[in-house]
């Protein structure tokens, strides 16, 4: 390759690392250090492009960073603190060449939700338990990535990501809406905040040069947003600054950040009280699922932008190892950003030594120039804040959704009240437990048929839909369109006898045709013995055809296949059919009389 190639660094090649035999994938302890494999394969041509990326992405990581510290319940400074040594980490843990991690909008309400009621105003004790939530979600990242767990976000069905991310997002708004307008009001519960700014509203406590300052900053950013050239939010918090320390509007009532304190982030142990254990292992538990499943897709959307594949396993050990680092040196949890990960993307990043550079451009402001922010007002990082809340917000697919599955809609809407009215913690709790009656509903009332043979068309085929299909005298054909478990086994077991009453002539054999099959538990194999019973009692043998063999192996361990018989399972429906009707000569003869007339 050449040097000024611009492009990004290729997959690891053979004999630059220890790799498995053709796979050029690095073994041992290795591959869990993308960020040093990246670096060993390092270009020069790359580093231009690199510093001036990070030069670009710091102008972003100060004031979204003190924003989202501030949305979290905890200091700004600590915006900062969790952004300089977890994208030192992600570096090098990290798969993605140029993701971005740092505080981040969608889990400002989750950990605010925590540490609201819990700290009692006290922000040091606030930055710990944010801490110990940090140390929470990256323990449970990496061991679930080490476990190879990365597929578990997947298991929370589009509609219900976001119900949730829109739940989120309405928390977030409604959080920062106070400060937009230049006061403060109680209450823990996204509801109860409302309606306490509204009655505010209503007794003019509004402060009419900071809500000036602060919506002049957010219509900046909503205007600049779709520029790729232009960094809306650096602009607008630049000038929203400026404005104040010129003008002294902080003497108008226009509070302001202050000076930062002088100094680099700390190793520190985030101590928590007893009682504190439980809400904060939820909260982690809630940010590790969170964190992940935007940290995935934005990971999954980059890698093939940049043609370079990434491991989701991996993806959450990087994630994990930088929420360790920003729950060990005085952050709160972080995730992917969707915001500032563009921007170094548009700046010409090529590898992980951008967010490096970016996190070095922090941490120099905060020992050399810690009082350069002092006059940030606080009604602008509101406005970056419900900003980017007001990009989480999904209504386009949902309209998609409302119009080809309506009851997927409205558990959408459902999940996303719940997290308004429950509140973030217990919204992923809801959002779960929709997730797993979703599945359930769904094998719970599966598609059932019985098949007939219909004319110019191969194969058999659902009589309701094809109502001049005909059917073999005798014989039924029954589909059941489904893992057969606890809760459908009952189903089946009425649905099958159904298909036998429903018969047009008495019933000889009944044929499950079961290729949709794909598991059976134990409840489900004692109805299917239930129903082999019921049948032989009225003559009528029970037999199975296209049974995948992984099926099969669980029937032999229930000791259900020595029961019904190894003669009574088929390869094919065609098989099951022909032996039928070898074992009935008269009604073959009938069957074949009818087909010639036809």
């Amino acid at each position: 390759m050449s040097a000024s190639s611009a492009s990004p660094p290729p997959p690891s090649s053979p004999g630059r690392l220890a790799a498995r035999p053709g796979t050029g994938q690095p073994t041992g302890w290795l591959k869990w250090l993308p960020g040093l494999q990246s670096l060993r394969q390092y270009q020069i041509a790359w580093l231009r492009h690199d510093v001036a990326a990070g030069l670009v992405l710091a102008t972003m990581l100060v004031p979204v960073g003190i924003a989202y510290a501030v949305a979290s319940g905890v200091p700004g400074i600590y915006g900062l603190y969790a952004t300089i040594i977890p994208l030192l980490a992600y570096a090098l843990f990290g798969p993605s060449r140029i993701m971005v991690l740092g505080p981040d909008s969608s889990l400002a309400a989750v950990i605010l939700a925590v540490i609201l009621p819990l700290s009692g105003g006290d922000p040091l004790r606030a930055v710990a338990l944010a801490g110990m939530m940090a140390v929470v979600s990256g323990t449970l990242c990496i061991l679930a990535g080490v476990a190879r767990l990365g597929f578990v976000t997947e298991l929370l069905s589009k509609p219900i990501r976001y119900g949730y991310m829109n739940g989120i997002a309405l928390t977030v708004l409604i959080s920062q809406l106070p400060k937009l307008f230049g006061f403060s009001v109680a209450g823990d519960e996204p509801l109860h905040k409302l309606w306490e700014f509204a009655q505010a509203l209503l007794a003019g406590k509004t402060n009419v040069v900071a809500l000036l300052v602060g919506g002049a900053t957010l219509a900046l950013i909503l205007l600049l947003k779709r520029s790729k050239r232009l960094p809306g939010v650096l602009i607008a918090v630049i000038g929203a600054t400026v404005l104040v320390a010129t003008l002294g509007l902080d003497a108008y009532g226009v509070s302001v950040l202050g000076a930062l304190p002088q100094g680099l982030p700390a190793f520190a142990i985030p101590w928590i009280t007893p009682a504190d254990v439980v809400p904060v292992l939820m909260g982690g538990f809630a940010v590790a699922i969170v964190s992940f499943a935007d940290t995935s897709v934005l990971s999954r959307t980059y890698a093939e932008k940049t043609a370079t594949p990434v491991d989701p396993n991996q993806e959450m050990v990087g994630l994990g190892a930088a929420n360790l680092a920003a729950g060990f040196f005085q952050g709160f949890p972080i995730s992917s950003s969707s915001s500032r990960t563009p921007v170094a993307e548009a700046a010409g990043a090529r590898t992980q030594l951008t967010s490096v550079v970016g996190a070095v451009a922090v941490a120099l402001l905060l020992l050399l120039a810690p009082n350069l922010l002092q006059y940030l007002p606080n009604t602008a990082l509101a406005a970056v804040v419900i900003a980017a809340a007001l990009g989480l917000f999904e209504f386009a697919d949902l309209r998609r959704i409302y119009r080809i599955q309506r009851w997927e809609f409205w558990l959408s809407i459902g999940c996303c009240i719940g997290v308004v009215v429950l509140g973030a913690i217990p919204g992923i709790g809801l959002a779960i437990v929709l997730a797993v009656i979703e599945f359930l509903w769904d094998g719970w009332r599966p598609d059932s048929a019985v098949l007939g043979r219909v004319k110019g068309i191969n194969g058999y085929h659902d009589i309701s839909r094809y109502p001049d299909a005909r059917l073999i005298p005798g014989l039924v054909l029954f589909r059941w369109a489904a893992p057969l478990f606890f809760a459908n086994a009952e189903w089946f077991y009425e649905r099958a006898l159904d298909a036998v009453a429903a018969s047009p002539t008495p019933v000889r054999w009944l044929v499950i045709t079961a290729e949709p099959v794909t598991s059976v538990d134990v409840t489900a194999a004692d109805l299917v013995a239930k129903l082999d019973e019921t049948l032989q009692a009225a003559g009528i043998e029970l037999c199975f055809a296209e049974m995948k063999d992984p099926v099969q192996d669980k029937l032999k361990r229930f000791g259900l296949f020595s029961h019904l018989g190894a003669e009574v399972f088929f390869p094919t429906i065609g098989e099951a059919v022909n032996t039928y009707l070898r074992t009935y000569p008269e009604v073959a003869e009938a069957w074949k009389n009818r087909d010639n007339a036809a």
